[in-house]
């Protein structure tokens, strides 16, 4: 991982995501932080998250693009977070599933990112 300048934008963007444990949406995230920072310079911070493999990021329903925490070794070279995400259809939480998914080697194409996104009923609100 390459070194991450800390701007403050970054570090609320760091501290908020140590705090969280689903995956928060780029909407919600521009709402959350709209008294301490504009949108561009969420979405800024966001980018260079990603880049240095601190987040990712994938398109939920409605193309809603999602943010959450790698838990993976993730390198701004590569990231390994090759996982579901799932949203639940009553409390609308999306979480990042534990499970792994294999993605195929499918000859003459070069596969550079992989999303799995599932819609359903959660745990919580199973029960």
């Amino acid at each position: 991982m390459g070194i991450i300048r800390k701007t403050k934008a970054v570090k609320t963007l760091l501290d908020l995501f140590s705090n969280e444990f689903s995956a928060i949406s780029a909407v919600d995230l521009v709402e959350r932080l709209k008294k301490e920072m504009n949108k561009t310079t969420v979405y800024r911070a966001l980018d260079r998250l990603e880049d240095e493999g601190i987040v990712h990021s994938f398109i939920g329903k409605n193309g809603l693009k999602w943010y959450a925490k790698c838990k993976s070794s993730c390198t701004s070279d590569h990231h390994n977070d090759v996982h579901p995400h799932f949203e639940c259809t009553n409390c609308k939480k999306v979480t990042c599933l534990s499970i792994d998914v294999t993605v195929p080697n499918i000859p003459n194409y070069n596969i550079n990112k992989a999303a799995v996104f599932l819609t359903g009923v959660c745990n919580n609100c199973n029960t």
